[in-house]
C-alpha cells in the first residue's frame, strides 16, 4: 500500500459522518474512505449513470461513452495519479466515481432546462444535486436518510471546483445540515478529482466525436496541442495506417496532460510548503493543476471542442429535444403531481419552493430513456415527432 503524504487525507483523522452508526464500521476490514467508495458503487444513483448522457444523447451505438463509463475513466486517472502523489487513492476514487451523480437526464441540456424551471425556486445545479442525492435522497439504511458519507467526501464533492462563496438554495440547505466550510479550498484529493474529470472528457470526447463522424482528424490537427501529439505518434509508428493511430493519439494526449499535472503539482506542493490537509484548505489557491503553458493549450482544445463538437448542429438539435422533454415534464408535474409515481406523488408538498424542489429531484434522477418514456406517456408519441 502507498504511504500517504502528510498533506493527504488520512481516514483515521476524518471529521466523521453526520449520523453515528450503531456498532461502528464493522463490515469488513475497510477504512472510512474505502467504505465511502463502496457505498457509491452499490448505490442506485450510480447505476443510473449507465443510461445518462455524456456527450451523445441516447446514443444508438454501444461504444459511445455514457456518464457511468466516463466516471470509471475519471476514477482510473484520479486513482493512478493520487498514488503517484502520495494522496489517498480511495478517497480520490470515490470522489471521481460520484462527481456526476447529480446530473439530470440529457447532460447539460437537461440541466439548463431544470435550471430555467427552478429559477424562481432556488435554482438547480448538478453539483449541489449530487450532494442532495447522496445526503438525502438515496436512503438504503434503516436509521437515517442518505448514504452517510464522510465529511471529507462531501466536502470534496461540494468544492472540487473551488470554494463556493455564493451557494444556491440547495447547497445552503445541505451546508446547514452538515457544515462543509464552503469558502475554503478542498483537499488535494478533491482538486485531483476535478482535473482528472477535465483530462478524461477533453480526450475521450474526441474519441467519441471521431467515432460518430462529427470530428475528423484534419480538423483536430488545427489545434496545436493535438498536432504536436500527433507528430509524436506518427514518429513512433511510421508504418501504421492513420486510422489505427487515432486511439493512440488520445492516449498520447492523456499521458502528456497527466505527466504535466504530476510535475506541476509536485512543484506547487513543495513551493507552498503545506504539511497537512488543513494547510491545503487554508492556502487560498489550487495546488493540483497544469503548468501555465499546458493550461493555455488545454483551454484552446476546449474552445475547439465547443465550436466543432458540442455545438455541432446535430448536437444542438438533440439538446433542443432534450430541453423540450425536461421542460414539459416539469410543467406537467407542476400542474398535476398525480402524474408522478405514488412514492413521489404522496410526498409532494403544496408550498414552494419545497414542491418544485421535489419535482426537480424526481426529474433529475431520471435516466434519458425513462424521461422519454414519461414524456411520451403524458404528451403522446407525436409530441417530439418534429
Amino acid at each position: 500500500m502507498t504511504t500517504l503524504a502528510s498533506y493527504a487525507c488520512h481516514p483515521a483523522a476524518s471529521r466523521g459522518r453526520l449520523h453515528p452508526e450503531e456498532g461502528g464500521e464493522v463490515r469488513g476490514p475497510r477504512d472510512m474512505f474505502q467504505r465511502d467508495r463502496d457505498r457509491i458503487i452499490h448505490s442506485i444513483a450510480f447505476r443510473r449513470l449507465r443510461h445518462k448522457t455524456q456527450v451523445f444523447v441516447s446514443p444508438d451505438g454501444d461504444h459511445f461513452r455514457v456518464r457511468l463509463t466516463h466516471s470509471l475513466e475519471v476514477a482510473q486517472i484520479g486513482r493512478t495519479t493520487a498514488r503517484t502523489l502520495g494522496l489517498n487513492e480511495d478517497l480520490t476514487e470515490a470522489l471521481c466515481l460520484a462527481h456526476d451523480i447529480g446530473h439530470p437526464p440529457f447532460g447539460h441540456a437537461g440541466e439548463d432546462a431544470l435550471e430555467a424551471a427552478m429559477e424562481a425556486h432556488g435554482g438547480f445545479d448538478h453539483n449541489a444535486h449530487t450532494l442532495r442525492t447522496l445526503m438525502l435522497l438515496e436512503s438504503p439504511y434503516p436509521r437515517f436518510r442518505g448514504l452517510n458519507l464522510s465529511w471529507e467526501m462531501l466536502e470534496g464533492l461540494a468544492k472540487h471546483n473551488g470554494p463556493i462563496r455564493n451557494p444556491g438554495g440547495a447547497m445552503r440547505e445541505l451546508d446547514a445540515l452538515f457544515p462543509l466550510d464552503l469558502t475554503s479550498h478542498a483537499s488535494l484529493e478533491a482538486q485531483l478529482a476535478a482535473i482528472s474529470d477535465d483530462i478524461a472528457y477533453d480526450n475521450h470526447d474526441i474519441d467519441d466525436g471521431l467515432r460518430a463522424g462529427l470530428l475528423v482528424l484534419e480538423q483536430l490537427l488545427e489545434v496545436p496541442f493535438v498536432a504536436r501529439c500527433w507528430d509524436r505518434v506518427r514518429t513512433r509508428y511510421p508504418d501504421v495506417a492513420q486510422d489505427r493511430l487515432l486511439r493512440e493519439l488520445v492516449r498520447e494526449q492523456i499521458g502528456v496532460m497527466a505527466n504535466d499535472l504530476l510535475e506541476t503539482t509536485r512543484h506547487n506542493i513543495a513551493d507552498a510548503r503545506v504539511e497537512t490537509v488543513d494547510d491545503v484548505r487554508a492556502l487560498g489557491r489550487t495546488l493540483v493543476c497544469f503548468s501555465p503553458d499546458l493550461a493555455a493549450q488545454e483551454r484552446a482544445l476546449k474552445r475547439f471542442m465547443y465550436a466543432t463538437l458540442y455545438h455541432h448542429p446535430d448536437q444542438l438539435a438533440a439538446a433542443d429535444r432534450a430541453r423540450v422533454i425536461v421542460t414539459g415534464l416539469f410543467r406537467a408535474y407542476q400542474d398535476d403531481p398525480a402524474l408522478m409515481p405514488a412514492e413521489w406523488r404522496d410526498e409532494c408538498a403544496l408550498e414552494e419552493p419545497t414542491r418544485s424542489r421535489h419535482i426537480a429531484d424526481f426529474i433529475a434522477g431520471m435516466t434519458d430513456r425513462y424521461a422519454e418514456k414519461r414524456h411520451r406517456e403524458i404528451y403522446g408519441a407525436l409530441a417530439l415527432a418534429d
